[in-house]
């Protein structure tokens, strides 16, 4: 009995011992376990975004390469999925296929983007979640602008124009989200609705979602709400620029693209929109500045790459934990700021974001 508790003791010992192990070693050992990895001596990161739709993702495209370059990568693999999910996991197995170390990650759809990130550790490379966070999964780390503020945002920006042109919170308010249970489009609406529920006078009329964020989708929404509500419509919010544009184009068509008369508010600072702003034809944009969510992704993924025996806590800087459903992802939060006509100048042009030429041409 004595060398049974004895042996029982041992291999309790050696149980821990290996837990402890596992626990205190690198992402990728974490990935693999007892498998190991062919590792061709160089830093492969991939960079797959959602979409090249908006104008918007051609700064994040140039920004990440140019600082994942910057950051010693050998190689940078850059695709996009026109919005379609299939074409997504395509070229994402095709990443993989090329040999990514890590692989920086703009779902199409979020409710089903675990099924990448699970193919990624099965093969020992990082995922790294950009902009709208990948449900139900345990993606590695997450990097987004501060999502859950820009409906507030949005909201505090509708209130105060309802007081200076209404004299009071009170109109019908028509929503417009993204893609359909997109993570990021909920989290943007959110404070929408927070703001619609705090006011009794704030009529939700209209709260529709668009396929592929489409700006052709959002302004027939437009469109059919004009003609049921008899153009009493007060505010429009937007999701993104896109969207925001299809609604002053459906205004435009009632001569209503004014912010004396209409609210219009969008999210991504496209230079349309700001044009827009800039004509009057819109009220405000969301800037989520987008060179410090490109330079940090490529930061976390080049990082991540070169420190494969290391803890993510260990390489990067964690601003907070968010849930997905199924674990609290590591998240690094960059910033966001309100333009209005106002400060055109002292935000996007300052920023480097647009030229003042390419935003007043049209009033030169």
């Amino acid at each position: 009995m004595k060398k049974f508790f004895t042996l029982l003791l041992v291999v309790l010992l050696v149980s821990s011992m290996s837990a402890a192990a596992f626990a205190q070693g690198g992402w990728l050992s974490n990935l693999l376990g007892d498998n190991e990895k062919e590792d061709d001596g160089l830093i492969k990161v991939g960079f797959l975004l959602k979409t090249m739709q908006e104008e918007r993702y051609i700064k994040d495209r140039d920004a990440f390469i140019e600082k994942a370059n910057e950051l010693g990568a050998d190689e940078v693999i850059f695709d996009s999925a026109n919005n379609d999910e299939n074409i997504q996991l395509s070229k994402f197995e095709n990443m993989l296929t090329q040999g990514a170390d890590v692989i920086v990650l703009q779902p199409v759809n979020t409710g089903t983007a675990s099924n990448m990130v699970k193919m990624a550790h099965d093969s020992g490379v990082a995922v790294v979640n950009y902009d709208s966070l990948i449900m139900n999964s345990d993606v590695d780390v997450f990097l987004t602008q501060n999502s859950w503020a820009v409906g507030e945002l949005q909201g505090q920006a509708m209130v105060k124009w309802f007081k200076e042109h209404r004299g009071e919170v009170k109109g019908n308010v028509i929503l417009l989200r993204g893609q359909p249970g997109d993570s990021n489009a909920n989290a943007f609406s959110q404070g929408v609705l927070d703001t619609v529920a705090e006011y009794d006078g704030l009529n939700l009329v209209v709260d529709q979602s668009h396929e592929g964020w489409s700006p052709d989708l959002a302004m027939a929404t437009v469109e059919n709400a004009l003609t049921k509500y008899n153009n009493n419509i007060d505010a429009v919010v937007a999701n993104n620029s896109g969207l925001a544009s299809g609604a002053v184009r459906a205004l435009e068509a009632q001569g209503m693209a004014d912010s004396d008369k209409v609210f219009v508010a969008g999210s991504d600072a496209d230079l349309l929109n700001i044009r827009y702003i800039a004509q009057g034809k819109q009220t405000v944009e969301i800037f989520k500045k987008i060179k410090p969510l490109a330079y940090k992704s490529a930061e976390v993924a080049v990082s991540l790459a070169k420190n494969p025996d290391k803890k993510i806590e260990d390489v990067i800087n964690i601003d907070r934990y968010v849930n997905n459903g199924q674990t609290d992802v590591p998240t690094v939060i960059t910033p966001i700021v309100v333009v209005n006509k106002d400060n055109i100048e002292e935000t996007v042009v300052a920023a480097g974001y647009h030229d003042a030429a390419d935003i007043f041409q049209d009033e030169e």
